[in-house]
C-alpha cells in the first residue's frame, strides 16, 4: 500500500492511498462512510491515527481501495493531478535521524580536512598529518552502535512545499535519504524481531546549513543545532509504502538529482546499521512508540559537502529511492533574508 496525505481546495488534511500507478487517491475516510456507513471510521482521520489502528486499520484499509475499484464508490477517487501532496506523516510522534551509512560520514571528514589543508603551505603533508591524527576516522561508537540526532518533528514540509533558506546560512545542502516509520510501540526490541515493529518507509531530505552546522560542531554541541533545526528544514514524502509492500528494503536504488543533474546515487544495503539494529539499541532503555520517524542518515555521496558543492537559490532538489519514488523539493531564499555573516565556512 502507498499511502499518503493530501489536501484539496484548502481543505483540511486527508488520509489516501494511491492506485492505478499513482495516477488516482481512494480519500479512506469518504470510502469508508461510502461503503461501512456504521463502522468506526476513525483509523482513516490522519496518518497517524490509521498507524494506531494496526493491523486491522491496514487489512480495511486494502478492503476499502479495492472495494472502491470493483464498486465504481466515485466519490472516494481523486485524481493525483487534482490535489496538493502534502507530508505523508506530517505530525510524526518523534523524529530522529540516524547514522546508518558510515561512509558518507567518511567521505565528508575527507572533504573537510583537504579544504583545511589547503590552507597550509604544503596541503599534501598537512593533510598526510590528519590522517595520522585520525581525524578522518570514523569514532568507534558509531561503528559499534548507531548515533542519532532529535530533529523538529513539529516542522516538517511535505513534497509540494519549498524549503526555506534560513537566515545566515551560506552553504545549503540536501541529504539523501531513506526513513522508517513504526507501527506499533516497544522497548527492549530484538533485532531479530524488530522488523514486525516497521509500518513502512519513505524518503526523507534533511536539509542542512553546513556552514551554520561547522560552528555547532566546534563548539561541542554536536552535529545538530541550528544547522539543521530550522523551520521547514526536513521534507518526508512522497508517500508512507507499507512494509509488506517492499521484498527487500536492503537493496534500493537511491539517487538524487539537482536541477536535473544526478549528483548522488548508493543503495539501501550500503547500511552500515540497518532500521532492525536501530531499534533494538535504541528501545534498550526506552520505549518506542508507533507513528515515529527514524531517518537513515545520508547514502554515501548523497549530499554536496561530500563533493565540496553546495545549493543555490531556487535549486530544484529531487531524491529517488527505488520502490517509493520520487521526493522534490526547492530551495527558496525569503525576500527578508539576511546574512549575518558566519565569521568561518570551514
Amino acid at each position: 500500500m502507498r499511502l499518503v496525505t493530501f489536501t484539496k481546495s484548502n481543505s483540511m488534511p486527508r488520509v489516501g492511498a494511491f492506485i492505478d500507478n499513482d495516477k488516482n487517491i481512494v480519500a479512506l475516510a469518504t470510502a469508508a462512510a461510502e461503503l461501512f456507513p456504521d463502522d468506526d471510521a476513525t483509523a482513516f482521520t490522519s496518518m497517524l491515527a490509521l498507524i494506531d489502528g494496526g493491523a486491522p486499520a491496514l487489512s480495511r484499509t486494502y478492503e476499502l481501495c479495492d472495494r472502491t475499484v470493483t464498486w465504481g464508490v466515485d466519490a472516494a477517487l481523486q485524481p493525483r493531478c487534482e490535489v496538493r501532496l502534502e507530508a505523508p506523516l506530517p505530525n510524526p510522534r518523534r523524529l530522529r535521524d540516524c547514522t546508518c551509512f558510515l561512509q558518507h560520514l567518511r567521505n565528508a571528514r575527507e572533504v573537510r580536512y583537504t579544504r583545511l589543508a589547503a590552507r597550509e603551505d604544503d596541503p599534501e603533508a598537512a593533510l598526510e598529518r590528519f590522517r595520522a591524527a585520525g581525524v578522518l576516522d570514523v569514532p568507534a561508537e558509531w561503528v559499534k552502535a548507531p548515533v542519532y540526532l532529535n530533529s523538529n518533528h513539529l516542522s516538517i514540509i511535505g513534497p509540494e512545499d519549498e524549503a526555506i533558506w534560513p537566515n545566515g546560512a551560506r552553504r545549503m545542502d540536501y541529504e539523501l535519504e531513506w526513513a522508517m516509520i513504526t507501527g506499533r510501540s516497544g522497548r527492549e526490541i530484538k533485532a531479530e524481531s524488530a522488523a514486525s515493529y516497521i509500518f513502512g518507509y519513505t524518503i526523507f531530505n534533511d536539509i542542512s546549513a553546513r556552514d551554520i552546522q561547522a560552528i555547532e560542531i566546534r563548539t561541542g554541541a554536536g552535529m545538530g543545532g541550528p544547522g539543521k533545526d530550522f523551520d521547514a528544514g526536513n521534507v518526508l514524502g512522497p508517500c508512507i509504502v507499507t512494509a509488506d509492500e517492499i521484498k527487500n528494503p536492503y537493496d534500493l536504488d537511491m539517487f538524487a538529482l539537482i536541477n536535473g543533474e544526478e549528483w548522488s546515487r548508493g543503495n539501501t544495503g550500503m547500511m552500515d546499521h540497518r532500521f532492525e539494529r536501530v531499534l533494538e539499541h535504541l528501545s534498550a532503555n526506552q520505549t518506542i512508540y508507533a507513528g515515529e520517524v527514524f531517518g537513515s542518515g545520508t547514502v554515501p555521496t548523497g549530499c554536496g559537502i561530500e563533493q565540496n558543492r553546495y545549493l543555490e537559490n531556487g535549486d530544484s532538489v529531487e531524491l529517488n529511492v527505488e520502490g517509493i519514488g520520487a521526493l522534490t523539493t526547492k530551495i527558496a531564499k525569503p525576500a527578508d533574508w539576511r546574512d549575518r555573516g558566519s565569521p568561518d565556512l570551514n
